[in-house]
């Protein structure tokens, strides 16, 4: 392991021997944690070739166990986000897809700091739960066209242990490194085709088109080794994604989706993720025509129900989408007043991510509970034009303490001036 260690220290070339020799000895024990950590930050400093990535991203999908779908004899499209604040399209995509008559079987994670995870906005529904054999998670697709997993001990079990690690070693954001995590677990929960909801902006990790860009190179070539189709939509997390942020009431608003209503910015990403899975799964050719199917089965009801269907599958109380009364409330609100007059020229996303952290609504070390009720509702985005005292958000919470807290976040969120901003796009470019 030292060799290895001196060898990236140096910026040589990894072999895929040697990549499996530190996969392999970190999983079972045999290299210890500090090792593991002086060779993470000789990648993230050095960096990695294509070849050495896709040879990581194999032999951490081989340190554990997979999902065999090829029994469902369907196409199986998944879909990633790399992470945002508001960002609940996957609650929204996958009854909508799988209405569509693509099957979707799903791991998903849980959040840590800012940015939300999918499984704890529903978990906020009461009674819905992830925890389900390989074997009921199959069954499920089949039954009913969709399963959603967390990811289990034994699968990519590397992927657990080494992104533990980057996370209190600073090497998180490396390109090699976040390109393995991702495509490893997306490989093992065995869809055919993956569309990928690349987040640029201040609430993602990734801050420059450039970087986006070179990040979609490398998950494609990853795809492409292993034999899979990959779709990249690079969108934007310059400012949160549709109004709300926090567990319940982003369930909500995903409801609200679903119905046909709800906020245009979140619409028009969601659907366009959707259009994207639907052309991989090879059900449709022409964008517009998949565009429109998935406008019809939003407003005939049926991916509302096939939500219910979903939902009721795992556990979770169907009443509750209904009658969203019953989904987690909050006991304290507050709203949040524009300070002048003007135009809202920014509202930084990794902010108002940080103030529902505060309120409740995410972890700040892993661990922590989560407060379901909690969040924020914002009722102006950039570019809407506002007067001193007007209302810019709602904030909430169950304990009323914790209000100051989120305030002083709020207010290093909001630029307001004088000129109309020009709006950033919600789709900067697709990559097929």
């Amino acid at each position: 392991m030292v060799e290895i260690i001196i060898k990236k220290r140096d910026k040589q070339r990894l072999s895929e021997q040697e990549i499996n020799y530190f996969i392999d000895g970190y999983v079972n024990g045999r290299i210890p944690d500090y090792q593991m950590s002086s060779l993470l930050m000789a990648i993230f400093l050095n960096g990695m070739d294509d070849e050495e990535t896709l040879a990581l991203t194999k032999a951490m999908l081989q340190s554990g166990e997979t999902i065999d779908l090829s029994s469902l004899q369907s196409v199986v499209i998944d879909k990633h986000s790399t992470g945002g604040v508001g960002d609940k399209t996957s609650i929204i995509l996958t009854p909508l897809i799988a209405a569509a008559g693509v099957p979707i079987a799903k791991m998903s994670g849980r959040g840590l700091s800012y940015t939300g995870g999918t499984i704890d906005k529903l978990e906020s529904i009461p009674g819905f739960s992830v925890e389900m054999s390989l074997e009921n998670f199959v069954n499920q697709v089949k039954t009913i066209g969709i399963a959603l997993t967390g990811q289990t001990a034994n699968l990519v079990p590397a992927d657990k242990k080494i992104y533990a690690l980057r996370d209190v070693t600073g090497t998180v954001n490396n390109l090699s490194l976040i390109a393995s995590s991702i495509m490893s677990k997306k490989l093992a929960s065995g869809a055919d085709g993956i569309v990928i909801d690349l987040k640029l902006g201040d609430g993602a990790f990734i801050k420059t088109l450039e970087e986006a860009e070179h990040l979609a190179k490398i998950m494609r070539t990853i795809a492409s080794g292993m034999s899979k189709k990959l779709t990249v939509v690079i969108t934007s997390m310059q400012e949160p994604l549709g109004n709300a942020i926090g567990n319940a009431l982003e369930v909500k608003e995903s409801i609200d989706v679903l119905k046909g209503k709800g906020p245009t910015d979140l619409y028009e990403v969601t659907l366009t993720l959707g259009t994207e899975m639907l052309l991989l799964s090879g059900k449709y050719t022409d964008k517009t025509i998949a565009y429109q199917h998935l406008e019809e089965l939003i407003h005939s009801g049926l991916a509302f129900e096939k939500l219910k269907h979903w939902i009721e599958a795992q556990g979770g109380n169907v009443n509750a989408l209904e009658n969203t009364d019953l989904l987690p409330r909050y006991t304290f609100s507050q709203t949040y007043n524009s300070k002048s007059n003007g135009y809202i020229q920014q509202i930084k996303a990794s902010k108002l991510g940080l103030a529902s952290v505060k309120l409740g609504a995410g972890r700040e070390k892993k661990g922590d509970i989560i407060d379901f009720g909690a969040g924020i509702i914002l009722h102006k985005k950039v570019g809407s034009q506002v007067v001193e005292g007007e209302n810019l958000a709602t904030l909430y919470t169950n304990n009323e303490a914790l209000l100051p807290l989120a305030v002083k976040y709020m207010d290093e969120a909001y630029q307001i001036g004088e000129i109309e901003p020009t709006k950033e796009p919600l789709i900067y470019k697709i990559i097929r």
